[in-house]
């Protein structure tokens, strides 16, 4: 029995295993549809499981808005243009690239956070989901932590009924320490000191919202993880590059904080810029003022001396002389006065060179108006470029880094080029100086009591006055440049967008969120129905039976399932002759000539696999429809182990053909007669123990020759030849042989058994009948899903009364058939 059962479930895995292979090939289009009808409230199911997940996803889930703000960047100094400036303060480079890596950098981003309010953060628990209360929670805190324990935990807060006071509860080394606290008070903890502010008005509101169900909640934030924090949330991309646009983005559970993040982020990034251009500026300014009271220090000292030698000098005796050598000693010291100057500026670029701390714009301030400018300039503006280069790289890199490193050699290379330039021309001054005062050497002599050297003396005095005076004016007009510029230093990058408030989540997307479950619902959907197109083992049609038996077996016909309720008797061919059912079986009557036409009395067997597949229906009504056609027919019930006969004719089984074959009762006393003319039947009779020796004695056959004698046609309804073998030796003799399934009932396995039959048990005459057709169901191959209103029968187990055959295949028993 094991055995059996191995194998019967062995083969129907071969036959689900070739199924599949043949899918493409055998594909039955109306097969497919019925079974996709016939799932449909599955796929409604289906399809109501999408809208429910969907819509508590979409309810429930955390909701993440995004605001973003447009930035265009630009370099242009306005104020330099105006004063034909080179200003060497300016960034002239235009690397939107290395612009766009500061705004993602650690300490911007820290600069830029810290001036919001993120230090804390406020929740409110719900039953579901957590909201955060950023710029909108009914309290405040006001702390001073003790140590970094202090941050990154959970505070839970509880108000009392008086919205004035209430409890914390902290965990403190793993230990819940909960305190009271009064509104405006400081609570102290082993961690951290807290003072809650309660705004009372926006309590009540929000606990009358919420009925009191949520759990508030608060965190104290490490301003020094508050990058880390929100960097992955920021976005920063090139939106044209032509324009130089920037797009500075922020994804945030909150709308509020993703505005302000988004708009925080884009003001910061233009004072940041306004702040790094000015501050060159300021340094130089410091430096004038500096070189400014030095300066006014030297000029009240030579001034100091000129008067006091004007005091100690006499009259002269010869002014015009005097004048004259004045005049030509004048020239001599205009050029010395120069080169002074010159020596002097030079000493100063040479001593700021060697100091490390020397902002090299500040030089090149310096510099500007002197003869040794035009040389200088342009190596003292690549070293102040390579500088800005590198302070900016230092946003993104490390000093150890190759591209710093690189930078700083290119930085000292510069520095030893221009400290050599500045070495060169010191010296050419300085002879050229020496020169000259050799020269206004020769004009010192005497003439009368007057020595030329007081005036050549005085005239010194007034030269060295002349050159701190002239250096103050300098420098107070370089003063003066710088802070117009200063002044006019605004800011080159420009928000061309401040961002929103957001009104709609960019994730969860209702449209992709509901679009994508009910395509996963139509993905299971049509998963669903070609699964149990590929477990469907029930037969369809007629044609299906004939592609899968390997015997050449007739096809009798169909009969159309009875859509009402079926009568006691069980025959309704005299109920509505004109029905679509009785025309079905009039088919049937027709086909069997096609049989056998022979003239003389006939034996029609009928039988099927299993109980309830309506061979008693069948015989009894083919038995009616016949009879109508004036031939004598009697209906013989050889189905001694389960009897259906008598229940069809609603008559007693005491009574028939088991009496009959063991000689207890006479023929004439079992004879019955329906209400039908020339229809008459014999009873299954009480159950003997042995029907099977009853069936195939001799007594039968000679039964079965008695009967062929008094009617046209003998129609014996055997018993289910796959449950049993009672039936295969009158289904043996008769002319007609006919075999019972019946649509989306019978197994496809049970077309095996008509092999046999044919094949095996030499039934050469073989005819099928396809019972219960549903006809209202168009199809491309004939109808599917034929059901049948009737339950009776033998069942699976042959005694099991009304039940349906079980299938036994592996899959089938992963998916549950309707």
């Amino acid at each position: 029995m094991l055995q059996a059962q191995v194998n019967d479930r062995n083969e129907t895995f071969d036959r689900y295993k070739e199924r599949l292979t043949n899918f493409s090939v055998e594909f039955e289009f109306g097969l497919f549809m019925f079974i996709a009808r016939k799932s449909l409230i599955w796929i409604m199911f289906l399809m109501g499981m999408a809208g429910v997940i969907s819509w508590l996803y979409l309810r429930y889930s955390q909701n993440y808005y995004q605001a973003a703000s447009v930035v265009q960047i630009n370099i242009e100094n306005t104020s330099s243009k105006v004063l034909d400036m080179n200003s060497a303060f300016v960034d002239e480079s235009n690397e939107v690239a290395s612009l766009i890596e500061v705004i993602r950098s650690e300490e911007f981003l820290k600069r830029a956070l810290l001036k919001l309010p993120l230090q804390i953060s406020y929740y409110a628990e719900g039953r579901i989901k957590t909201n955060e209360h950023y710029r909108s929670s009914p309290y405040t805190i006001t702390y001073l932590v003790k140590n970094n324990a202090g941050y990154g935990r959970r505070n839970d807060i509880v108000f009392n009924a008086d919205n004035n006071s209430g409890k914390i509860t902290i965990n403190e080394s793993g230990v819940p320490t909960e305190k009271s606290f009064v509104n405006n008070t400081w609570v102290e903890f082993n961690d951290v000191s807290l003072m809650v502010t309660i705004d009372q008005v926006r309590l009540i509101s929000m606990v009358a919202n919420d009925e009191g169900s949520n759990k508030y909640y608060f965190t104290l934030n490490d301003p020094e993880l508050l990058p880390d924090y929100y960097g992955p949330q920021l976005t920063v991309g090139l939106v044209n590059e032509a324009a130089k646009t920037v797009r500075i983005s922020f994804e945030t559970n909150n709308p509020q904080k993703a505005y302000d993040l988004a708009n925080c982020v884009a003001r910061e990034f233009i004072d940041y810029d306004v702040e790094r251009r000015s501050k060159s500026s300021k340094t130089i300014l410091a430096f004038i003022d500096d070189q400014l009271n030095q300066v006014t220090e030297k000029m009240k000292s030579s001034e100091d001396s000129l008067d006091k030698f004007k005091q100690q000098m006499g009259p002269e005796k010869d002014p015009e002389l005097m004048a004259f050598n004045f005049s030509r000693y004048g020239t001599l010291e205009a050029q010395l006065t120069d080169l002074e100057l010159q020596i002097q500026v030079l000493s100063q670029v040479s001593e700021r060179l060697n100091d490390p701390k020397t902002d090299v714009k500040s030089i090149i301030a310096l510099l500007a108006g002197t003869d040794n400018s035009q040389a200088l300039n342009l190596p003292l503006s690549n070293l102040a470029r390579l500088i800005d280069e590198r302070d900016q790289a230092m946003y993104v890199a490390t000093k150890d880094s190759p591209e710093v490193k690189a930078l700083d050699f290119q930085i000292e290379t510069q520095k030893n080029i221009l400290t050599a330039s500045v070495a060169s021309l010191l010296q050419q001054n300085t002879i050229r100086r020496d020169a000259i005062a050799q020269k206004m050497g020769a004009y010192t002599y005497e003439r009368g009591t007057v020595k030329m050297d007081s005036a050549f003396k005085y005239l010194e005095l007034q030269r060295l006055y002349n050159i701190n005076e002239k250096f103050f004016n300098l420098l107070l007009e370089r003063k003066t440049e710088f802070q117009i510029s200063e002044k006019g230093i605004t800011a080159n990058h420009v928000i061309l967008e401040q961002a929103r408030i957001p009104t709609t989540p960019i994730r969860p997307s209702s449209r992709a969120t509901i679009l994508t479950c009910f395509l996963v619902a139509s993905l299971v959907s049509i998963i669903l129905v070609i699964i149990r197109y590929l477990l469907h083992d029930t037969i369809s049609s007629l044609n299906e039976i004939l592609r899968h038996t390997n015997a050449s077996v007739s096809a009798l016909g169909i009969v159309p399932k009875y859509k009402h309720e079926i009568p006691v008797s069980q025959l309704i061919v005299d109920k509505n002759p004109k029905s679509l059912i009785s025309e079905a079986f009039r088919s049937l009557r027709t086909n069997l000539q096609f049989i056998d036409n022979e003239p003389g009395s006939k034996v029609l067997a009928v039988t099927s696999t299993i109980s309830g597949e309506g061979k008693t229906f069948v015989a009894i009504n083919l038995g009616g429809i016949i009879a109508y056609s004036g031939k004598k027919v009697i209906i013989v019930d050889l189905d001694m182990r389960k009897p259906k006969i008598h229940l069809g004719f609603n008559v007693p089984n005491d009574r028939g053909m088991s009496t009959l074959l063991i000689g207890r009762d006479s023929l004439e006393n079992c004879i019955r007669h329906s209400s039908q003319e020339n229809l008459h039947f014999i009873t299954a009779g009480p159950i003997p123990p042995n029907p099977s020796e009853l069936i195939i004695s001799k007594k039968m056959d000679e039964l079965l020759d008695e009967f062929k004698s008094m009617y046209d046609i003998v129609i014996v309804d055997n018993p289910p030849v796959g449950l049993v073998t009672d039936g295969i030796h009158i289904f043996q003799k008769a002319d007609y042989p006919i075999y019972i399934f019946r649509a989306d009932y019978s197994r496809k396995n049970f077309i095996q058994i008509v092999d046999r039959l044919h094949n095996e048990n030499n039934v050469r005459k073989l005819a099928v009948v396809l019972n219960g057709v549903d006809v209202d169901r168009k199809s491309a191959n004939a109808g599917y899903g034929y059901g049948y209103g009737y339950g009776y029968g033998y069942g699976y187990g042959y005694y099991d009364e009304d039940q349906k055959p079980k299938s036994k295949g592996i899959l089938s028993r992963i998916l549950k058939r309707k």
